[in-house]
């Protein structure tokens, strides 16, 4: 279950998360910049308590945000994730975005023209530190998110690394099926965590409208309609059939429950296939606000 960005009605995100693990779900993904990581922490600290389950049930992942790249920032910028979820350790850590802006208090961090302000990076020098991180106990894996085949060769061929990525978490889902980027984590045994797994809302400011909404799929309907499931559930049980993590968004109690009932159905592989075939290589989250900085991942072909 992925917990999503500010602008949540307070307590609502404590709410659905004791939902969810409730309801059976174990993945929390995190990040300190939806500022919302102090409900997470309640919801699973009060689930411990009541006895639903214990810590090494959930794996939590938190993110490391671009203003905290410098090796000096990252370590700080963990422990105030783990103090702001009142937990011991995370489960998952990882590089949010490969494009480091400058540090500073403001995440976003612009110019008296409104343009973003960027921070040279150096993903190596990052990742040691992370590593750092790993060996003190804080973190028990390390990742990354929205790397290209080069940011994250950049890692692989890093020498002396210590611990290697472990995932790598982009946007995938029908109508981005991310095949060449799936090929060569699969080389690379990291595995690929899918965020907007059912496409995204639609809000101009942040999503590329060219590509229709996803759930709206003549295909993914009819799919659903065989099994007695929704295009969500369609798309969800596509991805896991392929070996892909997903993170469903949601905080109505109804559709936190409904993402979860995809284990009892399976697509055949001519489903599979035909589903594959709706591929449009289009993105819905860009990111083109950033797209002049030196690392923005997208230009590459993956």
């Amino acid at each position: 279950l992925i917990l999503p960005v500010e602008g949540t009605p307070k307590g609502t995100s404590c709410d659905s998360v004791k939902l969810a693990i409730e309801t059976g779900y174990r993945h929390f993904d995190g990040a300190l910049v939806y500022f919302n990581e102090h409900e997470v922490g309640q919801a699973i600290r009060e689930k411990i308590a009541d006895g639903t389950v214990k810590r090494e049930d959930i794996f939590y992942c938190g993110k490391l945000w671009n203003t905290f790249h410098p090796p000096d920032l990252v370590r700080p910028a963990l422990e105030r994730t783990l103090k702001t979820l009142q937990l011991d350790y995370v489960d998952l850590y990882i590089v949010e975005m490969p494009t480091a802006f400058k540090p500073g208090d403001t995440f976003f961090p612009k110019d008296e023209n409104g343009k973003h302000i960027y921070h040279e990076t150096d993903l190596r020098a990052t990742w040691e530190a992370l590593e750092a991180c790993k060996d003190a106990g804080l973190v028990k894996s390390l990742g990354v998110s929205n790397f290209n085949k080069r940011q994250l060769e950049l890692i692989l061929n890093k020498p002396g690394l210590k611990h290697k990525p472990v995932s790598n978490q982009v946007e995938c889902h029908p109508y981005f099926t991310q095949p060449k980027l799936m090929e060569y984590c699969k080389q690379h045994d990291i595995v690929i965590v899918g965020y907007s797994p059912l496409g995204t809302s639609r809000d101009a400011s942040w999503v590329n409208l060219k590509c229709p909404p996803l759930l709206e799929d003549e295909l993914l309907v009819s799919v659903g309609k065989k099994y007695n499931k929704t295009t969500a559930q369609v798309a969800l049980r596509f991805n896991l059939q392929r070996g892909v993590v997903v993170i469903p968004k949601s905080f109505s109690p109804a559709r936190i429950k409904e993402n979860f009932q995809i284990f009892d159905f399976s697509l055949s592989e001519a489903e599979m296939k035909a589903i594959e075939g709706l591929n449009k290589n289009i993105r819905f989250v860009e990111l083109l606000m950033w797209s002049d900085h030196p690392e923005y991942p997208f230009h590459d072909d993956y």
